[in-house]
């Protein structure tokens, strides 16, 4: 991820419909929700929601697919990893205890069950 892709990702987090969906998403993992469903969970109306579908899906945080009459989006966990990549690049600079909490709390997330270590 380049300095443009990032500024991109930031713009799009950097408003709170568009961070609560991102969360919404992570959350529901690689099945996602339907557009509705996410709608609802995120308490936006439809038109308002798609908006900010676009912006997410622009920067590369968000995907999406039909299946049937529905439109079903989650994460791109690609875009998101890619993103965190991107911050973490030049942490510790031969000072590894600086990253340490960085670290322990992407260590927490146990990704092959879903389940998050809960301080």
């Amino acid at each position: 991820m380049n300095e443009r892709q990032a500024l991109s990702a930031f713009a799009a987090l950097g408003q709170e419909h568009r961070l609560r969906v991102v969360r919404v998403l992570v959350t529901a993992g690689p099945a996602g929700l339907a557009a509705g469903v996410l709608a609802e969970t995120v308490g936006v109306a439809g038109n308002t929601l798609s908006f900010h579908l676009k912006e997410l899906a622009h920067a590369g945080l968000i995907a999406s697919r039909r299946e049937g009459r529905s439109v079903v989006y989650s994460a791109a966990y690609a875009g998101l990893s890619d993103l965190v990549r991107f911050l973490m690049r030049d942490c510790c600079q031969g000072h590894p205890e600086v990253c340490a909490p960085a670290v322990a709390a992407l260590a927490a997330c146990d990704c092959a069950t879903g389940d998050t270590a809960r301080a």
